[in-house]
């Protein structure tokens, strides 16, 4: 059973400087003075805060505390804090990239709504399929005679 590397202040830090993190500061315009701050706002929304205790130094957090860390504050697994600090590779954030072939919203929508067409049939569509779905329900509605 291997044990489980601990961070310190000081390495914390550095994991949040090589990741860009925003160095939080008060109305003031100036950093905060009980902690060293920082936060990150990710593509999906939310928006990550982790505090320093002063001195930023080499003090080792406690095994809870570093859990605490790693898990609540920077939501980052272990082995990728490290290779963050060590040798500079970034964690990947955020979502995933909108394929280009992905059905728009709306499209969807007038499917599902307008067309009738079930949410899991709409979900195997390609973006070509829908909009050929959505082609032929139009033209099969000027197909119908008025009363």
């Amino acid at each position: 059973m291997s044990v489980r590397r601990l961070g310190g202040r000081d390495d914390h830090e550095k994991f949040c400087v090589t990741e860009k993190w925003e160095l939080v500061v008060n109305a003031r315009g100036k950093p905060v003075r009980h902690h060293t701050t920082y936060r990150l706002a990710l593509k999906d929304g939310r928006i990550l805060r982790t505090r320093i205790s002063r001195p930023v130094d080499r003090t080792t957090y406690s095994a809870s505390i570093w859990n605490h860390v790693l898990q609540d504050q920077l939501t980052v697994e272990d082995d990728l804090f490290w290779a963050c600090v060590e040798d500079g590779v970034l964690p990947a954030r955020g979502t995933a990239s909108v394929p280009e072939s992905a059905i728009p919203l709306a499209l969807v929508w007038q499917l599902t709504r307008t067309a009738g067409i079930d949410e899991a049939v709409v979900a195997r569509m390609t973006k070509e399929q829908a909009v050929q779905a959505i082609n032929d329900y139009w033209m099969s509605q000027g197909n119908q005679t008025g009363d």
